[in-house]
């Protein structure tokens, strides 16, 4: 139902940094992983939490565009800003989902036989993955890994797969929560009642910049 009031540019800032703090506490977000999936604990938090806060934020969207919003160049700068934030954040839970699928599909195979040899070779760890683990963390991921009813290797193959999911979908979640939080300060920051918007690349919002950037790097 469409509101009669025009959001003013404290409101509109506040619509920004409220669905900053909710992209950012996808973050913390945690759902238990039982122990024969325990390689994919690093995802399931953001995994769980993503889809609830895409359709929190399609409902603000929503409301927002209820408002008599493109009325105003600050409603439509903030509205630029939230619907990139949207469209970014569901994207990244895309690649995420994605990603999670390959690792399921790819921890079936190997799985550990009845003795097969389950020791590391001594420099597999340190070459083969990014994620260099302490002896502590090997014994840990020994134990995990049989109880995964997979191949200690095997085991950290997934689990390296799945730490870097869960470091990519941090660092967009970050840029998108701080790009929300820059374009609020923004609004708030104008000393005058007209958002500049459409002369020029330094006045679209943050994350407007960033995805074109990143178009043109990729392009």
């Amino acid at each position: 139902m469409r509101t009669d009031a025009t959001p003013d540019r404290s409101s509109l800032a506040g619509r920004l940094t409220d669905a900053a703090r909710t992209v950012a506490g996808i973050l913390t977000a945690e759902y238990p992983a039982p122990a024969s999936r325990s390689y994919l604990h690093p995802v399931l938090g953001p995994l769980a939490a993503g889809p609830r806060v895409v359709g929190e934020l399609n409902d603000r969207l929503e409301d927002l565009l209820d408002a008599p919003l493109p009325a105003t160049p600050a409603g439509l700068f903030a509205l630029a800003s939230y619907a990139s934030a949207l469209g970014w954040l569901t994207e990244s839970l895309a690649e995420l989902t994605r990603t999670v699928d390959a690792i399921c599909t790819r921890a079936g195979i190997p799985v550990l036989m009845p003795g097969a040899d389950a020791a590391l070779a001594p420099d597999e760890d340190d070459e083969r993955f990014d994620f260099a683990f302490s002896a502590l963390e090997l014994a840990a991921i020994r134990s995990a890994a049989e109880a995964a009813g997979m191949a200690p290797g095997a085991y950290i193959e997934v689990l390296t797969d799945s730490l870097r999911a869960a470091a990519a979908i941090t660092d967009a979640c970050m840029e998108i929560s701080c790009g929300l939080i820059e374009d609020a300060q923004y609004i708030l920051d104008e000393a005058t009642t007209d958002v500049r918007i459409g002369d020029g690349p330094g006045s679209l919002p943050t994350l407007v910049r960033s995805l074109l950037a990143r178009m043109e790097a990729t392009g």
